[in-house]
């Protein structure tokens, strides 16, 4: 049995090379996403392996909005030296900067920090995580060091005079000049990191109260793990040091660092295995409708093996060993596309600056690619095999070759029905309210749903397909008819087709859905609520400078009103919460925010929230509320309002007081955006040419109107999206790969026939027409389905995602549209093939093959 499977796929290559595709495509994915995730984390890992170098322990704030650790507490610990078995104890500040590039413009980080902090000499400092490799370190204001990585991208040299400007905004933009170079061990992607001379960094980023961060090696016989125990005890409570303090070892910093690239790393993994998982599902049916086929194109052959002593067990064995056959080499052919894709990954992310240590091929990749492989094509071709076993010995007599299994469609139209209504019941029950817990059953129905479709399409694929023949009977006549008559002939394979297609529309459908609804939701919201005249935001997706808003007002004259909003994290009840603050006036001359109860006007210590904050809170107008401030203090504000939800302004606004107690100038990030309004009469174009000449100098502002802002969103949901449908286009490429196989063998199995009809008269021409037509029922079928199954499944999770700001369902027609015409082309495309085989099929060889 071994032999006769080896010789029938040997026999007919062809076969065997569409039915491996199938495979190739989601092993493929699989494959990549293992090897670009562990090549990234092994480089990063690398790197993160310097990080903190010689540091037995540091010291550094709990909430990144902190002003950092106060100077008495290194003071303290540092009396307690001899005491907590501290060798060396060195502090220092930081914050971030944004740097010019030799072109005045600013050095794009790609997303990675930009941070400036005091140089330390070797003598002062533990490590060497800054070492001057050209030129000298800083020692006035006005002079910098930067890392080589950044300043060869900059094309800044000693030397080179640049503009740095502060992340705090208490300064303007500064003048300064490259003195040297350092060669930074953590230096990854776009990091800038510069160097001030220590007077010079403590000015800009520290009050004398706070330092950024504190490094100590331990004395010979106390190992880290002991001193950061002592250090711990000894900065107080255990509580209220981990609220404050993040007291970590050298080992810890540089573990936090690779989780954190690891985090980041999994949802890339993640994502390539969801694509993965729907190219595999859809090759599923693909390759389950291929040995489908192939049984019962077989089933002579089969029978004739039974006859002459193979058991049941032989036959499905033998049709199982071409399936695992196929699944290894569909395996071994996607791990090298894999690998290829991975390099290719790889490349593109090494010209953003990310590091590589070159490609990491491990034994995990190769072993997932063909278990996987081999897995899924074993289960997709456990049905079909079977039914091999179940082909009685008579069949060898007979001359008709009736595919196993395709008699009454009863039963699973019967379990589709009763799931399909369960279905629906869940995407209503879920769609009616809003929250994690409807998504949820929403989730539960689209299950449902799918299940009940894959049952249930065979029965429904008649109807459907008939209604088509109807249509297409007057245009293309009796070829019309012959089209539909042999679409509908096996539902079930017409079914299984299909659905490889509806798969990826309904994927289509659904993400484009909510995609288009998230940019309904923010150009309703500009549109309704807000009233400026231009926007004012960061071009590296970060806060702006909080002297920005400040130039404006000084600098502009026609500027009527400059409101920022300044962002500030507080605890209540030991529970993270962040909030806004309007600086420079109310919130309500920009925007458009209607207050249910009280007033947004918020007093300095007033609070001011939405509507589903008082609800999830349980607040109310006029109750007292205590803040915790990152340093520990408490800040008491009064709720002097409740207004609508409003994703222009955010769910809870603190008045100017409270904002300045929860955030000390050290800590200060002005938030995009900064709303900007004219004062009457003043031409708009006029407006922008003013605000741009005065905030250039700060290197990441852009200036919007409503329009340009709204568009910007849009265009970034639509970068998200067309790399979602690339990848979705990955799984519609296999769904056509699968109408031209099942056409390719139901041409093979219908030779005789079309032999027949060649003979009695039908053109070549026709038999090509008819191929595509038959093509074309089936596209349209799939697409169809999965556009309605879409709908039925984004309609109600759009309607629960109103809880995170989601305002309406906005139903992307021109995209289903354009599906459903392209459908009708991939079905015309994927027939070209069979159709052109089919025509040249002799009648006289037709209809004597036995």
């Amino acid at each position: 049995m071994r032999k006769v499977s080896v010789r029938s796929l040997s026999s007919h290559k062809l076969r065997l090379v569409l039915t491996v595709f199938s495979v190739v495509l989601g092993t493929s994915f699989v494959a990549a996403a293992l090897i670009f995730t562990s090549t990234v984390s092994s480089a990063f890992n690398s790197i993160f392996d310097n990080a903190a170098r010689g540091v037995a322990v540091e010291v550094t704030a709990a909430d990144s909005q902190s002003p950092g650790v106060p100077v008495d507490v290194v003071d303290q610990l540092r009396k307690q030296k001899d005491q907590l078995g501290i060798d060396r104890i060195v502090e220092n500040v930081s914050g971030p900067v944004t740097v010019a590039d030799s072109s005045g413009k600013a050095i794009q980080t790609g997303g990675a920090p930009s941070v400036a902090s005091a140089y330390l000499p070797p003598d002062q400092g533990i490590g060497d995580s800054n070492t001057v490799v050209d030129g000298r370190a800083p020692a006035k204001e006005g002079e910098i060091l930067i890392n080589k990585d950044a300043a060869d991208k900059a094309g800044l040299h000693v030397g080179s005079t640049t503009t740095v400007v502060l992340g705090t905004g208490i300064s303007d933009p500064l003048q300064v000049t490259v003195v040297g170079l350092s060669d930074m061990p953590t230096s990854t992607g776009g990091f800038v990191g510069i160097a001030f001379d220590k007077d010079t960094a403590n000015q800009y980023f520290s009050d004398g109260e706070y330092v950024s961060v504190v490094d100590m090696t331990a004395k010979p016989g106390v190992s880290d793990t002991q001193l950061r125990d002592a250090v711990h005890g000894a900065l107080g409570d255990a509580k209220t040091v981990d609220d404050l303090y993040q007291v970590r070892t050298g080992d810890q910093v540089r573990e936090d660092q690779k989780s954190q690239i690891d985090q980041f790393l999994t949802i890339i993994q993640a994502v390539f295995l969801a694509f993965a998982a729907i190219g595999l599902l859809v090759g599923t049916f693909i390759i389950y409708n291929t040995f489908s086929m192939i049984v019962a194109q077989r089933n002579k052959e089969l029978a004739l093996l039974r006859a002459i002593g193979a058991s049941r067990k032989d036959v499905s064995r033998s049709v199982l060993l071409e399936a695992s056959i196929v699944g290894v080499i569909g395996g071994l052919v996607g791990l090298g596309l894999g690998i290829g894709v991975a390099a290719l990954l790889l490349a593109f992310t090494e010209s953003q600056g990310l590091p590589s240590n070159g490609i990491q091929i491990g034994a995990t990749a190769v072993i997932a690619a063909l278990f996987v492989g081999v897995v899924v094509t074993m289960l997709s071709a456990w049905i079909p095999a079977r039914r091999a076993s179940r082909i009685p010995p008579v069949e060898a007599m007979r001359s008709s070759t009736v595919e196993p299994g395709a008699g009454s469609l009863r039963k699973r139209t019967l379990v589709a029905a009763i799931l399909g209504v369960l279905g629906v019941l869940a995407l209503v029950i879920g769609g009616l309210g809003e929250g994690t817990a409807r998504a949820l059953i929403v989730g539960l129905g689209a299950v449902l749903a799918v299940v009940a479709v894959v049952l249930g399409a065979p029965a429904l694929s008649q109807p459907f397909v008939g209604a088509l023949g109807a249509l297409f009977a007057k245009p293309f006549g009796t070829v019309g008819k012959l089209a539909h008559t042999n679409a509908v002939r096996n539902p079930r394979r017409s079914a299984a087709t299909a659905f490889a297609l509806t798969l990826g529309l309904m994927l289509v459908v659904v993400i484009g859905t909510i995609g288009t609804s998230f940019k309904g939701t923010v150009n309703s919201a500009v549109d309704k609520g807000v009233t400026a005249d231009f926007i004012m935001s960061s071009t590296n997706n970060g806060p702006l400078p909080i002297g920005v808003a400040d130039t404006v007002r000084a600098k502009v004259p026609d500027a009527g009103v400059v409101i920022s909003q300044a962002v500030a994290t507080a605890k209540v009840d030991d529970k993270p919460v962040w909030m806004t603050a309007a600086l420079g006036g109310s919130l309500n001359d920009v925007a458009v925010v209607n207050a249910v109860q009280g007033s947004i006007d918020v007093p300095g210590d007033g609070l001011a929230i939405d509507e589903s904050t008082a609800r999830d809170q349980g607040w109310k107008l006029g109750q007292k509320i205590t803040l915790t401030a990152p340093t520990g203090d408490a800040v008491p504000v009064t709720i002097t309002g409740v207004y609508e939800d409003s994703e222009v302004v955010g769910p809870r606004i603190v008045g100017k007081d409270a904002y300045l107690k929860l955030v000390p100038v050290e800590s200060m990030r002005q938030a995009s955006p900064i709303w900007i309004k004219g004062k009457p009469g003043v031409d708009a174009d006029e407006l922008r040419t003013q605000i741009e000449d005065v905030t250039k100098q700060y290197l990441v502002v852009q200036i919007q109107d409503r329009e340009e802002f709204k568009s910007t969103v849009s265009s970034t949901i639509d970068q998200m999206l067309v790399t979602l449908y690339a990848l979705l286009a990955l799984s519609l490429a296999i769904a056509v790969l699968g109408i031209v196989n099942t056409l390719a063998l139901s041409v093979v199995e219908r030779k005789k026939e079309i032999g027949m009809l060649r003979a009695v008269g039908m053109a070549r021409s026709q038999v090509r027409r008819s191929i595509y037509l038959e093509s074309t029922y089936i596209a349209v079928f799939g697409a169809l389905l999965g556009v309605v199954l879409g709908l039925a499944i984004a309609i109600p999770l759009v309607r629960t995602l109103a809880y995170w700001g989601l305002e309406g369902v906005v139903i992307p027609w021109g995209l289903i549209g354009g599906t459903l015409v392209g459908a009708a082309v991939v079905g015309v495309v994927a027939s070209l093939w069979p159709a052109i085989t089919a025509a040249r099929t002799r009648p006289l060889e037709a209809i004597v093959e036995s």
